[in-house]
């Protein structure tokens, strides 16, 4: 009967843990709802953003505006953004950008190229604080659906190494969404800005449905409009110092994009995680219910031998 006992008491256990992970399942699915409202509530910001750079862009060379954001400077030390999560339970997304950061420290000391890290995310400080990598600044508690003011902190602080000539260069790494079960980590050039990165192009934007109780995630191609400035538009500014004052939201605006799409990376891989927990809990489950059954069964048959053998000796 202890036997028994056991096997009933694990088959709670694990039930309760399969409710934990369908309820952290469905937070997770919530979250990236809201997160992709949030990436549709920016756009139209981005999409005016683009039209100005665009129609500035045709009215003058960005190769002949000395601008501090355009400037090119031989490439003695490296500034790496990471961006990672604060919390686990999402899978490989902590693991694989963490492991896409160190690939790129290790190929620029190979380069004899020096690298400062800005980190983003709790997981990433504590992982390469512990190996003693070179930490410029962390940021920590940043809300799961990103907000502008927080990419604009993280700009500033990138934005303040870059003039200060700490760094010359400005490297991104953080998870691109993909679907719902893949994301991968990318390396981007953040700064100094490439004109030829301005101009305006077709992206996408990811929608989460449900269709038949399963989660799936539909994309639509968002094609932005590009208009030039009339010729015969006057300027109350020069137009080098309308640009000096918008590239610097244009890099708060790359930067919230990124923030968006490493947190939907981030739920989605813990709601996939979640997933395939409670799928597992399930199996496991069924598995020792068919064991206490056994047993169950083993037990009876036990007794009724015993009251059979008991019966033959009193006869």
């Amino acid at each position: 009967m202890a036997n028994l006992k056991l096997i009933r008491d694990r088959i709670q256990s694990v039930k309760n843990t399969k409710k934990i992970t369908e309820a952290m399942r469905l937070v997770a699915a919530a979250k990236v709802r809201r997160a992709q409202e949030q990436v549709i509530q920016t756009r139209p910001f981005a999409d005016r953003l683009a039209q100005v750079l665009y129609g500035l862009q045709s009215r003058l060379r960005f190769e002949d505006a000395n601008l501090p954001l355009l400037r090119k400077r031989d490439v003695k030390t490296v500034g790496l953004l990471v961006v990672s999560g604060d919390r686990g339970l999402c899978g490989g997304y902590n693991a694989n950008v963490i492991r896409r950061a160190e690939t790129r420290a290790k190929e620029l000391k190979a380069e004899g190229i020096d690298y400062q890290m800005v980190i983003v995310g709790r997981k990433a400080a504590q992982y390469f604080q512990r190996r003693d990598y070179p930490i410029a600044a962390s940021f920590a508690g940043i809300e799961q659906i990103p907000t502008a003011a927080e990419a604009a902190d993280i700009g500033d602080r990138v934005l303040s190494m870059f003039l200060s000539e700490s760094v010359d260069r400005v490297e991104l790494i953080y998870t691109k969404f993909v679907s719902l079960i893949s994301s991968r980590p990318v390396v981007q050039t953040l700064l100094p800005l490439d004109a030829q990165g301005l101009e305006v192009s077709d992206d996408e934007i990811f929608r989460l449905t449900s269709r038949g109780g399963q989660f799936q995630v539909e994309r639509e191609k968002v094609t932005s409009p590009t208009q030039s400035f009339p010729q015969d538009m006057i300027f109350e500014q020069d137009p080098v110092q309308i640009l000096d004052a918008l590239l610097p939201l244009y890099l708060n605006n790359q930067l919230l994009r990124a923030l968006q799409e490493s947190a939907a990376s981030e739920l989605a891989a813990r709601m996939t995680a979640m997933n395939n927990a409670s799928e597992n809990a399930s199996n496991l489950i069924g598995s020792l219910t068919l064991s206490y059954n056994k047993a169950r069964q083993a037990a009876i048959t036990q007794e009724l031998l015993e009251v059979v053998a008991g019966a033959d000796a009193l006869t």
